[in-house]
Parts: C-alpha cells; sequence; structure tokens
C-alpha cells in the first residue's frame, strides 16, 4: 500500500496525494512541463537542479525506465509531480517500473493530485517555491512551510559549478586517431574531424551524440576552465551548454567568453550557453514568469520567415531591451514574443534558448548543429591559409 503525500506551494496551497518516491521530504522551485512523452530523459537533465517537476500530461510511466535515455548520470530534479503513475511497465527495453526507478534514485515524488489546478496556479501566480513531503509526516504542513522559507530561490544562485564535470574527458569517433603533442595535449593525428571544446554547464547526453554525429571530436571541459586552458587545446569551435539556475553570478564563463569574443573564433551556445553568450556582450538577464518547459513550443525563424517546433527548458531569458546593435535576433518564440536566437553581426557566433538535440522532442531546428559546423569550416580554411 502507497503512502500518503503533501504537496505545499508557497502561496499557502496545499495538494494532498500518495508518495510514488522515496519517503521523505524535499524542496524546490515549482515548474510544469507540458512533454507527453521523455519523463526519464527529462528527470536526468542537469537544467533541471534544484527544481520540482509538475508532468501535466495525466498519465505518467506506462513505458518503464532503461540505461539508454538517461541524459546524465543521476536524477538533477528534486522532486516529481504527477497525477496518475503507472506501478507497472510495458515496454521491451524496460529494466524497470518508474516508481521503483524513483526510489532507487531517492526521488521525493507525489501523484494523485490535480495537476491541471496546480498548473494553472503555476501559470496565474508564477513559478514559486514549493516542498513534498511523504510518508509519516504527510499531514505536517508547518514543516514544509519552514522548509520553503529556507530554500533561497533560484535567482542569484550558481548551480553550474554543483553539476559540472570536474575533470576534462573526451567523446568521439576519432579518439584511436589521437596522440600527445609537445604540450602533452591530445591532438588529432588525421585531422578527419573537427575539434571542439565543449563548456559543461550541464550538458545533455545527446548533445554531444548531435557533435558527434557530425563527425567532430570533443574534449568536454570543466565550466571554470580559463580561455588560456581551452586554447591550449587547439579548438575548432567553441561549444557552450545548457545548464541550470541563473546565469548572472557565472562571472567566471562571462569574463572567459569575452576573450572568445575577442579572437573570433566559432561559437555556439544552447540555453544556458545562449544567455550567457548575451551576458558577455553586454544583454541582459530577466526572470521569466513561469519559464518555457516543453517539447511543443513554436519558434519563428526571423531570417527565413518559418516555423519550427521545439523543445524548451529555462526559466530565465534574455532582456530584449538590452540587445546591443552588433548583435541581431535570429529566433522569437511564438507564445511569448521572448527572444529565442541570437546571431552576432561580424562574428561566427550564433545561440538559441531551445534545445535542438530535443530529447524528447523534435527535431525541427537540429540543423543548428549543421550550421556551427558551416562556421567551423570556414575558421579552419582561414586557419590553414594563415587569413586568422
Amino acid at each position: 500500500m502507497r503512502k500518503s503525500a503533501i504537496l505545499v506551494l508557497e502561496d499557502g496551497t496545499i495538494f494532498y496525494g500518495k508518495s510514488i518516491g522515496k519517503i521523505g521530504s524535499t524542496v524546490g522551485e515549482i515548474v510544469f512541463n507540458t512533454s507527453i512523452t521523455g519523463y526519464q530523459e527529462i528527470l536526468t537533465d542537469p537544467s533541471y537542479s534544484h527544481q520540482l517537476i509538475v508532468l501535466t500530461h495525466p498519465h505518467i510511466g506506462n513505458v518503464g525506465v532503461n540505461l539508454e535515455d538517461e541524459e546524465s548520470k543521476k536524477i538533477h530534479a528534486k522532486g516529481l509531480i504527477v497525477r496518475e503513475i503507472s506501478l507497472i511497465s510495458s515496454n521491451y527495453r524496460s529494466l524497470g517500473t518508474f516508481p521503483e526507478y524513483l526510489k532507487k534514485n531517492n526521488i521525493v515524488a507525489i501523484s494523485d493530485i490535480d495537476t491541471r489546478k496546480l498548473t494553472r496556479i503555476i501559470r496565474t501566480k508564477g513559478s514559486q517555491n514549493a516542498c513534498i513531503i511523504s510518508g509519516e509526516e504527510y499531514t505536517n504542513v508547518k514543516k514544509a512551510t519552514l522548509e520553503i522559507k529556507k530554500f533561497p530561490g533560484l535567482q542569484g544562485l550558481d548551480l553550474v559549478k554543483t553539476v559540472s564535470t570536474c575533470f576534462p574527458y573526451k567523446k568521439g569517433k576519432n579518439l584511436n586517431f589521437l596522440q600527445k603533442n609537445k604540450n602533452n595535449i591530445f591532438l588529432n593525428k588525421k585531422k578527419t574531424s573537427f575539434h571542439i571544446i565543449v563548456y559543461d554547464f550541464g550538458v545533455k547526453k545527446s548533445m554531444l551524440k548531435m557533435l558527434v554525429d557530425r563527425n567532430c571530436f570533443l574534449t568536454i571541459v570543466p565550466a571554470k576552465t580559463s580561455f588560456e586552458e581551452a586554447m591550449l587545446l587547439s579548438p575548432d569551435g567553441i561549444f557552450l551548454s545548457n545548464g541550470p539556475g541563473d546565469p548572472r553570478p557565472c562571472n567566471y564563463i562571462i569574463n572567459t567568453i569575452k576573450k572568445f569574443l575577442e579572437i573570433n573564433i566559432p561559437m555556439f551556445g544552447i540555453c544556458l550557453g545562449h544567455q550567457l553568450l548575451a551576458l558577455a556582450s553586454g544583454a541582459k538577464i530577466i526572470k521569466m514568469k513561469f519559464g518555457h518547459h516543453g517539447a511543443n513550443h513554436p519558434v519563428k525563424n526571423l531570417v527565413s520567415n518559418s516555423v519550427m517546433i521545439t523543445s524548451q527548458n529555462h526559466g530565465f531569458t534574455v532582456d530584449i531591451n538590452s540587445i546591443p546593435k552588433n548583435v541581431g535576433i535570429t529566433h522569437k518564440s511564438l507564445f511569448d514574443n521572448s527572444i529565442q536566437g541570437l546571431q552576432w553581426n561580424t562574428k561566427p557566433v550564433f545561440s538559441f534558448q531551445g534545445h535542438p538535440e530535443a530529447s524528447p522532442g523534435p527535431h525541427d531546428s537540429s540543423s543548428l548543429f549543421n550550421n556551427f559546423i558551416d562556421l567551423i569550416k570556414i575558421y579552419s580554411n582561414q586557419k590553414k591559409s594563415g587569413k586568422k
């Protein structure tokens, strides 16, 4: 028999339900995700660090869980809220049920609540802090309220340092061709692909796959890797990954990006990487009312006048009134007209707020990775000819 659980919001709203995960309590910022599939990818996305996720789809967990769909090595979300959970799984890839997976990963979660009502509250009042308590103390509203008051929220919080890799590592199809140069740095002996430095701010596995599939070999580095350290690796391009939290406290990253902008090396930023690039260029970042979280967000390409359906996961956005003159807006959200893409006018640099790798979600914007490779080809040819 499942134990009872309670969800308390910062505004005092209380939901009573059933525990589907670890017995205990958890607190974080509550957000809703409108994806119909991909619950395992969502939970293991590092961008959800310190957040409680409401899945608006009413029935979750019927295909169970597997190792292939994980976007990182662990669940980063603080908790999960669903309407109805499947206690069994039916899929040839399944290694177990979703509730078993939550318990194994020590995730506090609640089901059997009105997620439609909860989503309407978030849309009306905006994202807010919340607490889930499961088990014997499920009626302890006072304890939940105290936990909420102690939680600082995401504004001004640097979460990148909590999810970034501690040590550099490599990925690629041609790693067997790597050899060390005089500085003891690995380079590609046959140069059959481009070398990309990936700054890990909470990078998803599917992002790395998109680059490797385009015949790149990657060096994934910690967020605090300096400009000088990165350039010693002789990169052909710089990739700035997604990540959690507020980008504004990450001055160590912003200062490094400023130096990359000075040398005109190709750069591509996604989600948090997009926001950090904007900050490095003089733009401002603002907190959104309830953010964009889902796999069905329409985005307009202002250059081609076309519309793509995208996967989104962010609670901050670039202030449209702060864009410097040397940066152009390439994409906008058709939900709220917020900035979705930027292109630097005289530099091989661009960024996108959504997730072109789209796991889960559509692949409409995956061609942005091709654009990155095209810029790298031009840069590489210039280096060879000495025109850089």
